[in-house]
C-alpha cells in the first residue's frame, strides 16, 4: 500500500519539479533578495555607527552625568556591545520593526509610511519621464540624424552626466520662478489656501485623483513639473546616449536587415529593434532609481517638499542612529526590488538571458 501511495505522488512531484525548473529564471532571483537586504542591513547598521559623536550626548546637549547619559542609553537600546546591539537590531528587523526614532520618539515605521509614498511618487514620476524622453529622444536622433533638434539632442546625449541636478534644480529656480513667475514658489506640494486630500493610497497626487479634489491635482502638479524637470534632465542624457548606440547597433544587423527584406511593417521593424536595443537601458534605468531617490531627498529639500528627504536631512543634523539605518536599509530595500523588476523584464525580452538558456539550447 506504501509503494503504492508513492508511485501515485511521484507523477506530482515531477510536475512541481518541471515547473520550479521552468520558473528557475525568476524563482532564484527573489529568493536571494532577503538575503541581500539581510546584509545590507548590516552595512547600515555599521555604516551609522562610524559616524563621529554620540547621539545619545548630541540627543540631550551633553547636560547628563555619566550615570545619566548609561540610563539613557539602556532606554533607547544604544547599550551593551555592537555586537549586542546588532542582534538585537537584526532580530527586531525581522519582526519588521526599525525601532523608534531617538528625535521625535516616533516608530521610524510611522514616519515611513507617512513619508515613503510621497518621495516614491516623485521618483518614479522622474524615472518614467526620463525612460520617456530618452526613447522618443533617442527615435529622433536615429530617424532624423540631421534634423537641427536631433542635433541639439545628440550633443545633450553626449554631456551625459556634466551637469548636477541640484544645479539645474537652483537655475531652475532662478529662471522659471524668480525670473520668468512661470512656476509656483517651491514651498510645498500645494499652494497656500488649497486643501491637501487625505490619504488613501499614500501618493499625495494619486490620492487627490482618487478623491476627485482637481483643485488640489493641478497645484501638486505645478509643484511637481519643475522638480521633475529637472531630475528628468539631469539623468536623461546618460540613458539617450547609451539607447542612441544600441538603436544604431540594432538597425545594421542581420535580423532588422532580414525583417525588412520580407516587407513586414515598419512598426513591427521597430518594435523588434527596440525589444533589443532596451535591455541595457532598463538595467541602467534601475541602478538609476536609487540615484533618483537620493536626488529625490535633495531635491525635496530645494523645493520644500519635505516628505522622505526633510527626514534624512533632520536625522544626519541630529545624529539619530536608528532614523538613518532605517533610511539607508529603506532606501537599500526599494533599489533592490526595482532590481529585480528590472531582470525579470530584461528576462522577459530577452529570454537568452534567463539562467541556463544558453546552455539548454547550446546542447
Amino acid at each position: 500500500m506504501t509503494a503504492v501511495a508513492a508511485a501515485d505522488r511521484l507523477p506530482a512531484l515531477a510536475t512541481v519539479l518541471g515547473a520550479v525548473r521552468r520558473n528557475r529564471w525568476w524563482l532564484g532571483r527573489l529568493a536571494v533578495v532577503p538575503l541581500h537586504v539581510l546584509l545590507f542591513a548590516v552595512v547600515a547598521f555599521f555604516l551609522v555607527r562610524a559616524i563621529p559623536g554620540d547621539p545619545v550626548v548630541t540627543l540631550t546637549g551633553g547636560e547628563l552625568t555619566p550615570a545619566q547619559l548609561e540610563e539613557a542609553r539602556a532606554s533607547l537600546g544604544l547599550n551593551g556591545s555592537l555586537g549586542e546591539q546588532l542582534l538585537a537590531f537584526l532580530g527586531n528587523l525581522v519582526q519588521l520593526d526599525l525601532g523608534a526614532s531617538l528625535y521625535t520618539g516616533r516608530t521610524v515605521m510611522e514616519e515611513f509610511q507617512q513619508r515613503v509614498p510621497a518621495t516614491v511618487e516623485l521618483a518614479l514620476l522622474a524615472l518614467g519621464g526620463t525612460f520617456v524622453f530618452a526613447v522618443v529622444g533617442a527615435y529622433a536622433v536615429v530617424a532624423w540624424p540631421r534634423n537641427p533638434v536631433s542635433l541639439l539632442l545628440r550633443l545633450y546625449a553626449r554631456t551625459a552626466g556634466a551637469i548636477p541636478f541640484f544645479v539645474l534644480a537652483v537655475a531652475g529656480i532662478f529662471l522659471f520662478h524668480v525670473t520668468l513667475e512661470w512656476a509656483p514658489a517651491p514651498t510645498g506640494r500645494v499652494s497656500n489656501g488649497v486643501d491637501v486630500p487625505a490619504a488613501l493610497t499614500g501618493f499625495p497626487l494619486l490620492d487627490s485623483v482618487l478623491r476627485g479634489q482637481f483643485e488640489a491635482t493641478g497645484s501638486m502638479a505645478a509643484h511637481l513639473v519643475l522638480p521633475v524637470a529637472t531630475l528628468v534632465l539631469a539623468q536623461a542624457d546618460i540613458l539617450m546616449k547609451l539607447l542612441i548606440r544600441g538603436l544604431e547597433d540594432e538597425i545594421d544587423t542581420p535580423q532588422t536587415r532580414f525583417r525588412v527584406s520580407t516587407g513586414v511593417r515598419r512598426s513591427t521593424v521597430l518594435l523588434s529593434v527596440y525589444r533589443r536595443a532596451l535591455p541595457p537601458v532598463i538595467t541602467l534605468s534601475g541602478t538609476m532609481f536609487g540615484y533618483l531617490l537620493g536626488g529625490a531627498v535633495i531635491t525635496e529639500s530645494l523645493f520644500g517638499l519635505g516628505a522622505l528627504g526633510q527626514y534624512a536631512v533632520a536625522a544626519v543634523n541630529s545624529k539619530d542612529v536608528v532614523a538613518l539605518q532605517g533610511f539607508l536599509l529603506l532606501t537599500a530595500a526599494m533599489s533592490l526590488v526595482v532590481f529585480l523588476v528590472v531582470d525579470l523584464v530584461n528576462m522577459l525580452l530577452d529570454p537568452r538571458r534567463r539562467p541556463g538558456v544558453r546552455t539548454e539550447v547550446s546542447s
